[in-house]
């Protein structure tokens, strides 16, 4: 699913996300339908616009409140309004939301209020109502479900819900609503039935499915299969809360996911919150976010999600404040705290994000992500030797190493020869390499240090060769092996693929670098000149500025191939 790009960012999250908002009939003396008064309106409904471009959900509903009590007459001024205090959470936006009859994303709102209200028939007839297109027909088939059974009716809902379960591309999303249904309901062997339909599906699972569809595993009596389906998903993912011990464990499984249909409403928008998040609608996640939160508070999983999406949206303060929102002793708190560390860390407040994630070491003992991230967060500002350590923490936390976790060698070998303890960096690329032999990544690193270095020129050729087959559209691995046939003498075989790494990093000062060294060796000097200059342009790191300009002046020696030859 694709959105358009957003000229005005709420008026069209409503029109957009939920195809049925009506637009304001203000004349045309404002901008977006807004007729100024005579009072400060106009100025504030103005600072609420640019706000809103900002994504500082808080100025905008602050500054938009203020426009409407001075002119509260304005249906623009209503609409945005609405938008932007259900994007800060605040409470007004029910009050707001009585007033835009033809907004389909009020009506969401109001059919949750009279869902926590037990007007069932109420809610019903709201979603029955919306537009079945966009955003609002895959959330109808499930909110009308858990309508149904908040009336007691589970074999209606579950009528509704499977044949969207048993096909089509959304059939996990709706399986896992019909499982959810089922557990409510206590019919556990019709949940199982629709939880191995949902974690059957080829897509990538979540960590919300897992949690579901391990706790109705367990409850039914299928404990091996829960522990089993944990184990799977652990393999490729970072998600702490996994390796959480065996008692919080079993507390997350002897748990229902959801204990009430409003809980299943809150689920339904989850759900698609982080499917539209995953789609860089960043926005229209975090709506979908605030309906959830506001039908089941404090519930981590929406926290989580309503915080990735502010910090889509550069909104650090506030991703943090949703974060503060999450129970210490939730059992999600480990994947809290290194969320708060990414937060810090993109905030540049290193020294916080750093002791944040050695909290979270302290308490995980046996999780190797904190250390992995404070390693991956110290190499990024050049803390070579402070990588290495927190890299070795985390590599000593894992009993016995497998193919996933190559990274962590790999990074470890990177910043080891950033160090430079090049032995002790060659040892873990080479372990990368045992652990996940098909690494492009890793291939190119060790090879082009070898050619570099003037070591292993053919096993560096080899390995070079195949990481470009493996990213056939990777500019920088191309450079690599061009590099390497260069150093080994083969001009025309590097000057092919210089020529291909430019083409596909055109704006990489090394790549245009070696070209022209290339182009020098082979006698095309008037190209070569035209490819450092280039070089030089594009702002080369250290002091290879230096080192260009004199190529530049004076060219490059007699036999520069025959003297990189070892």
């Amino acid at each position: 699913m694709k959105f358009p790009v957003r000229s005005s960012r709420t008026l069209l999250l409503a029109v957009a996300l939920l195809s049925a908002c009506a637009a304001g009939d203000g004349g045309a003396a404002g901008p977006g339908g807004f007729t100024p008064s005579p009072s400060n309106a106009f100025g504030a409904y103005l600072a609420g616009r640019f706000a809103t471009s900002e994504s500082d959900t808080r100025v905008a509903a602050d500054s938009l409140l203020a426009a409407l009590r001075a002119d509260p007459d304005q249906p623009e001024v209503v609409e945005r309004a609405f938008i932007a205090t259900l994007l800060d959470g605040r409470p007004e936006a029910v009050r707001l939301a009585r007033r835009l009859p033809d907004n389909s994303l009020a009506a969401l709102l109001i059919a949750g209020t009279d869902a926590q209200a037990g007007r069932w028939d109420r809610a019903e007839q709201r979603i029955r109502s919306l537009p079945r297109q966009g955003v609002s027909q895959l959330l109808q088939p499930m909110l009308l479900a858990w309508s149904l059974q908040g009336k007691g009716q589970t074999d209606a809902a579950l009528a509704l819900l499977r044949p969207l379960a048993e096909s089509g591309r959304l059939r996990t999303l709706y399986a896992m609503h019909a499982a959810l249904i089922c557990d409510l309901a206590n019919r556990p062997r019709e949940a199982e039935r629709f939880v191995r339909i949902a974690i059957g599906d080829p897509q990538p699972m979540t960590l919300r499915l897992v949690q579901v569809a391990g706790g109705i595993l367990a409850r039914g009596g299928k404990e091996a299969d829960a522990e089993r389906l944990v184990e799977t998903y652990a393999r490729g993912q970072e998600d702490l809360v996994l390796s959480a011990s065996p008692a919080a464990q079993r507390e997350l499984f002897g748990t229902r996911a959801v204990s009430s249909p409003v809980e299943g409403f809150a689920e339904a928008y989850l759900a698609l919150a982080g499917s539209l998040r995953g789609q860089g609608a960043a926005e229209f996640s975090l709506a979908l976010t605030r309906l959830a939160l506001r039908l089941r508070p404090g519930f981590a999983p929406a926290l989580l999600l309503a915080s990735d999406a502010l910090v889509d949206e550069r909104q650090y303060e506030a991703a943090l404040a949703i974060l503060d929102q999450v129970p210490a002793d939730d059992l999600l708190s480990g994947l809290v705290g290194l969320r708060r560390a990414a937060v810090l860390d993109r905030m540049e407040r290193t020294e916080e994000a750093a002791a944040q994630l050695r909290t979270v070491a302290a308490a995980f003992p046996n999780a190797s992500q904190p250390y992995s991230r404070l390693g991956d967060m110290l190499r990024g500002r050049q803390r070579w030797a402070e990588a290495v350590a927190a890299y070795s923490e985390a590599i000593r936390r894992i009993p016995a190493p497998t193919a996933t976790h190559w990274p962590l060698f790999y990074s470890r070998g990177v910043a080891l020869e950033r160090a430079g303890d090049w032995p002790a960096a060659e040892a873990d690329f080479r372990r990368a390499l045992e652990l996940s032999p098909e690494q492009p990544y890793v291939l190119n690193y060790l090879g082009y240090t070898w050619v570099e270095r003037g070591e292993h020129l053919a096993e560096a050729r080899r390995m070079l060769e195949r990481a470009v087959a493996l990213r056939p559209q990777d500019g920088n691995v191309a450079d690599s092996l061009g590099w390497a046939l260069y150093k080994m003498g083969d001009l025309p075989g590097a000057i092919r693929w210089l020529e291909r790494a430019v083409e596909l990093e055109p704006r990489n000062s090394v790549v245009n670098d070696h070209l022209g060294d290339a182009y020098w060796s082979a006698g095309r000097q008037r190209e070569a000149q035209f490819q450092w200059r280039r070089a030089l342009a594009l702002g080369p790191e250290g002091d290879e500025g230096p080192r260009i300009e004199a190529k530049i002046a004076s060219g490059l020696p007699a036999n520069p191939v025959a003297e990189n030859r070892r």
